[in-house]
């Protein structure tokens, strides 16, 4: 059975640092064809992150791009997101997603949460100012 499993989040003040980690389950890193982070705050729709597909090549939204670091450790099945420059509006449950099959380009897939299969319960990241 596959599974993700987030962990690192926490309350961290405005300009502050985090890296969330995804531990994955249930079969190899390298048969997921693209894994993302997503983000969900109270009354907001679920939006993507950041990607990377098993070639390493990766996209980030606008809002987190020189802030947000994604990266994979294939040894370990692990997905990891960097975060620093932290502000109130990065507050929400992070979530990260697995997608097995097809590739699909990490520019296009990050806008497009329905194309990953696997989903981990997520982890609060909670920023104050």
């Amino acid at each position: 059975q596959v599974q993700l499993v987030e962990s690192g989040g926490g309350s961290v003040q405005s300009g502050g640092s985090l890296r969330l980690s995804c531990a994955v389950s249930g079969w190899p890193a390298y048969s997921s064809s693209c894994m993302g982070w997503f983000r969900q705050a109270p009354g907001k729709e679920r939006e993507g992150v950041a990607a990377i597909d098993n070639d390493g090549r990766t996209s980030y939204a606008d809002s987190v791009k020189g802030r947000f670091t994604i990266s994979q450790d294939n040894a370990k099945n692990t997905l990891y997101l960097q975060m620093n420059s932290l502000n109130p509006e990065d507050t929400a449950m992070y979530y990260c997603a697995a997608r097995t099959g097809v590739r699909v380009a990490v520019t296009v897939i990050l806008f497009h949460p329905y194309l990953f299969g696997y989903w981990g319960q997520g982890t609060q990241v909670t920023v104050s100012s």
